[in-house]
Order: C-alpha cells, then sequence, then structure tokens
C-alpha cells in the first residue's frame, strides 16, 4: 500500500492517518495540511462520520489533492462513488464480505481497496481469501482510550507472522501506545486522535516517525 512518492521511504512499519470526519471542507485540507508537513505518512483515510454524502463529497474533493501532493495515498472509507469522483487512490470498506468482494471484482486493481474492523481469526482468514491490498485491525473512529485495544494488537501480531497481505494496527490516542502497536509487527499503524486532536498535528506526525525509527523492526525487502 505505498503511495507513489519521490522521496525515500522507511524500511519499517509506517504511519496511517485517520482523518476526522469534518463537514468543513477548508478546515480540513488545512489540518492535513499541517500533519502531512510534519513527517512520512503512507496513507491517510478519509472518514464520513456522520456527514451526509454531498458534505462529504465536498470535504473529500479538497482533501485528496492535499493527500496526494504530500506522496500519500488517498483512501475514502466505503462510498467507492465518491472515491471515484475525487480521485482518490483507494477504498476501505467496513462491511460484510460480500461488500468487499464486490468492490475488489470492480476496483482492483486500478484503486487499492482495504477492508477492517475484523473482530476475530477466523473472519479474519475469510477476509483474507478475498486478497484484499491490506487489512485494518480496528475500527475507524474507534480510537477513543490512550491504549491499543488488546484484540486488535492480538490479532495483528497473528496476523503477521501468518499472512504476508499487509495489515495496520490501530493504536490508541496517545502517541504511546505506538509502542505496543508495531511490536505487533504490522506494516502500518493507524493514528487518528493522536494526530489531529493535538495541538501540533505536524509535531505530532513528527514523534511518531521518531518512536517508529526507535521501535519499529526493520522490514526486509
Amino acid at each position: 500500500m505505498n503511495a507513489p512518492s519521490t522521496t525515500k521511504q522507511p524500511e519499517r512499519c509506517r504511519v496511517l492517518l485517520v482523518a476526522p470526519p469534518l463537514a468543513d471542507a477548508n478546515a480540513l485540507a488545512g489540518l492535513l495540511t499541517a500533519a502531512l508537513s510534519g513527517g512520512d505518512v503512507a496513507s491517510v483515510i478519509l472518514d464520513s462520520g456522520d456527514l451526509d454524502e454531498a458534505s462529504f463529497q465536498a470535504a473529500a474533493q479538497k482533501a485528496v489533492p492535499v493527500i496526494q501532493a504530500a506522496g500519500a495515498a488517498a483512501i475514502i472509507l466505503n462510498d467507492t462513488r465518491i472515491a471515484g469522483r475525487v480521485g482518490a487512490d483507494g477504498i476501505h470498506i467496513e462491511g460484510n464480505t460480500a461488500t468487499l468482494a464486490e468492490a475488489i471484482e470492480k476496483h482492483t486493481p486500478k484503486m487499492i481497496v482495504g477492508t477492517g474492523n475484523l473482530r476475530d481469526r477466523h473472519g479474519a482468514m475469510e477476509i483474507g481469501e478475498l486478497q484484499p491490498d491490506y487489512v485494518f485491525f480496528g475500527k475507524i473512529g474507534a480510537d477513543t482510550k490512550p491504549d491499543a485495544h488488546p484484540r486488535n494488537l492480538a490479532l495483528a501480531q497473528w496476523w503477521s507472522e501468518m499472512v504476508e497481505i499487509p495489515s495496520i494496527a490501530q493504536a490508541g490516542n496517545s502517541l504511546q501506545s505506538i509502542i505496543a502497536t508495531v511490536r505487533t509487527g504490522a506494516d502500518f499503524v493507524a493514528l487518528g486522535r493522536a494526530v489531529f486532536e493535538a495541538d501540533d498535528p505536524a509535531k505530532a506526525v513528527a514523534e511518531a516517525n521518531q518512536l517508529l525509527d526507535e521501535h519499529a523492526p526493520s522490514i526486509e525487502n
């Protein structure tokens, strides 16, 4: 799930950002510009939250060019139509296997198609058989506590030892939760509130990358 980039990418777990669902398109673009200036980010998932379709599309229309200009992949939550309209790089599906299978069939390999909110090993293996581009251990917007959810960490570690499909592990709303999250062996660590509710999102991304430099194992190509 590495986005095209002219900059050298670190050979270790990378940051994936989950942007907040903001109806103010200019505010979202500004928040993303600040965060992405802080250092390496592989991808950004745009969360629709409770926004209506028109508001989410308008926000995504402004956000996607900002994300792509920073060399990251712009991924839309659940809505394949909006993803196509705004020129996003991918779609994140939080639904049943049939919905994911349909998205993979229609949009791979032109777009990144990944999935999340996996609850157990059996469900994860069923999803894995569909060969998505990545699996996300966590639920978008659920990083409401300082630490990562133990179930997500356990599943991410099991997956990284068993399956080659890239994995994303959701951290908590504290940057320090990155340490436990990267020890799972996940390819990406997802950060939402830890960055976007920080006083300085750029500084938060810089600190996240520093923690990854210090604690993430190297990935052998």
